[in-house]
């Protein structure tokens, strides 16, 4: 196996993700801790090198200043020379050599891959209401945000702190073995370094976290700006959109600077402190040669250790700046990304499978958290194959009906049956593979038309594609697509969310996918009231040959459009209030004739219930 294989980048997260810090990076980086160890010790052994380094140029001075320039070169001092050689040649290249592959090979290119998929695995796992709640971009821009802080976090602590621990660890033994009172001199500066660091980092760590949320907002503001740019521009809204954006870029801009004055302050502090050490480790060694207690190349080590410790103070202690950056980003992505607001399967949740149709609501109950809204207590049955039109105004809880027998949501009261199975107990991705749906908001990719409908089965052939986009009457057009990149056809890209279709395309392709999707129940919710009436003459035709043999509930405010359903249901206030076929409800003269009679254009006025 590849050593950039070492750890799966794509394994899969056991469990929630946790909603406190530590428990959750380690459910970011679980099953990677073998290769993380390596590069540790990797890391660490390198680190420990650095002492060895001043011992053997120590060991190099005294020899020098004992044998002369002659007797240095002998046969006798051969020892020091090769052994000298072999770990500035061999060893030292070969451990940092490999400290080097493993963070670079190993640790980063797949730690942030294995976070960010785990993090998106659980996001799309989260109900429509925390999409609802949210902006888009700010959703992705945490997603990125956590995954590489996540990465940072563990590259640096290996490429860094691994290695500077064993360095001080080495520099104390060496110490140690020119005199005890350097040492506990050294010990002394690494009481004061660490309590700077103490002080400093949670402050910078609180920072950082409200600098990256003023970040996403920032993102989100821009993302929402340009997903909606044509209402935008339709309501000539420039400068009230810029408004909104600097507004948010002046509070990301605050939290920047208050974030660099505690950076400048740290880094001025460090340095100070950092100046300090070689003047104790060379000073006191310097007084110690003086009484003949240390050698000319104790004086040389414990300086090149000064040194040494005094540049890798800086640079250790930015990098744990950084580090601590980073994990208020992570905190600050975890806060967003970690709610349980999900709809999810039961322990026991079984597949759905041999759906004949039949669906029962059992007093059904929904208000969204609310005390009103929603549904009340819908009790209605629709037999395997039949055909059900679900009128009302707007708010009456149509839409709401149709959330729940997706599962998009779950009922605060009574149950949805399919089949007899109540839908809780059954697994979501089983019951929405069989219930095919189009929108009025019809749901576009921005990739190939192709990809677009075969979403409904994308395991189906190319020609059962046209064949359904035939059907959907979107052939002819679909052929005639070109993109900025100069595709054509099935193979042209539609823009972000089909930006580039007309309503009435968009809703063609939407029933293309539905149709080949080929679902034994169908949801129509205002599937065609984007198309002109020549265009909605041949794709009622379609949808008659489509809907044969399936459970069908179709939403619809152009009432024409559900004359010929077995039965049409009428919703006002949450409930049912009428139901019977078309000509029934006519004769009965109640709400459904009302709003018969005042439809326009074949429309529900959204005053006809008063």
């Amino acid at each position: 196996m590849k050593i950039s294989n070492w750890i799966d980048s794509f394994r899969r997260a056991e469990g929630p993700p946790p909603q406190t810090l530590w428990p959750f990076l380690r459910w970011c980086i679980s099953g990677a801790w073998p290769a993380l160890w390596l590069a540790a010790f990797c890391s660490a052994a390198a680190g420990a090198l650095e002492a060895g380094t001043a011992l053997i140029l120590g060991m190099v001075i005294d020899a020098t200043v004992q044998l002369g320039p002659d007797g240095f070169f002998s046969v006798s001092n051969i020892g020091l020379l090769a052994g000298a050689l072999a770990f500035f040649l061999v060893a030292r290249p070969i451990l940092f050599g490999l400290s080097a592959a493993t963070n670079a090979i190993i640790v980063q290119p797949n730690v942030n891959p294995l976070v960010l998929s785990r993090l998106h695995r659980w996001t799309l796992g989260q109900s429509v209401t925390f999409f609802d709640d949210d902006f888009a971009g700010r959703i992705a821009q945490k997603q990125m945000q956590a995954a590489r802080a996540v990465t940072d976090i563990v590259s640096e602590f290996i490429n860094v702190v691994a290695f500077a621990l064993a360095s001080l660890l080495g520099s104390i033994l060496l110490l140690l073995a020119i005199d005890w009172r350097v040492a506990i001199g050294f010990a002394i500066w690494l009481v004061a370094y660490f309590s700077l660091i103490r002080w400093y980092l949670p402050r910078i760590r609180k920072r950082s976290a409200a600098r990256a949320s003023a970040r996403a907002m920032v993102s989100g503001q821009v993302v929402d700006t340009i997903t909606n740019i044509k209402t935008v521009k339709l309501f000539a809204h420039d400068d009230h959109e810029d408004q909104a954006a600097l507004g948010a870029m002046g509070r990301f801009r605050k939290t920047s600077v208050d974030f660099g004055i505690l950076s400048a302050g740290f880094r001025f502090a460090l340095m100070t402190l950092a100046g300090l050490l070689p003047v104790f480790l060379l000073g006191g060694t310097i007084l110690m040669w003086r009484q003949g207690i240390a050698t000319p190349g104790d004086i040389v080590a414990s300086g090149a250790i000064a040194i040494r410790i005094a540049q890798m103070t800086g640079w250790v202690s930015f990098t744990l700046m950084a580090i601590y950056s980073n994990v208020g980003e992570v905190e600050d992505g975890m806060r967003t990304l970690t709610p349980r607001t999900r709809v999810q399967d039961a322990p026991d949740a079984q597949p759905l499978t041999d759906v004949r149709g039949e669906i029962r609501f059992d007093h059904l109950g929904f208000s969204y958290g609310r005390k009103t809204g929603g549904i009340t207590d819908i009790n209605m049955h629709i037999a395997a194959g039949e055909k059900v039109g679900i009128v009302g105004a707007s708010g009456a809880g149509k839409s709401t009906l149709v959330s729940l027998l997706l599962r998009l949501y779950d009922g605060e009261e009574g149950k949805v049956l399919i089949d007899e199975n109540d839908i809780s107990d059954v697994t979501q991705d089983s019951l929405r593979h069989n219930i095919g749906m189009v929108t009025q908001e019809t749901a576009m990719f921005n990739r190939s038309a192709r990809d677009n409908i075969l979403y409904g089965r994308p395991d189906a052939s190319e020609d059962d594609m046209i064949a359904a986009a035939k059907k959907a009457e979107a052939h002819d057009f679909i052929l005639d697509l070109q993109d900025h990149k100069g595709r054509t056809g099935y193979d042209a890209h539609l823009g972000e969310r089909g930006v580039k279709l007309s309503g009435g395309q968009r809703q063609r392709i939407a029933l293309a996918r539905a149709i080949l999707k080929d679902a034994p129940i169908l949801v129509l919710d205002e599937a065609t009231s984007a198309l002109d009436s020549e265009v909605e003459a041949s794709i009622q035709a379609a949808l008659s040959r489509v809907m044969e043999g399936k459970t069908v509930l179709a939403i619809a405010h152009r009432l024409s459009t559900l004359t010929e359903m077995d039965r049409i249901i009428v919703m006002d206030q949450g409930r049912i209030v009428e139901e019977g076929p078309h000509d029934t409800l006519l004769a009965k003269g109640g709400l459904y004739a009302r709003y018969w009679q005042r439809q326009s254009g074949g429309f529900i006025s959204t005053r006809a219930a008063e």
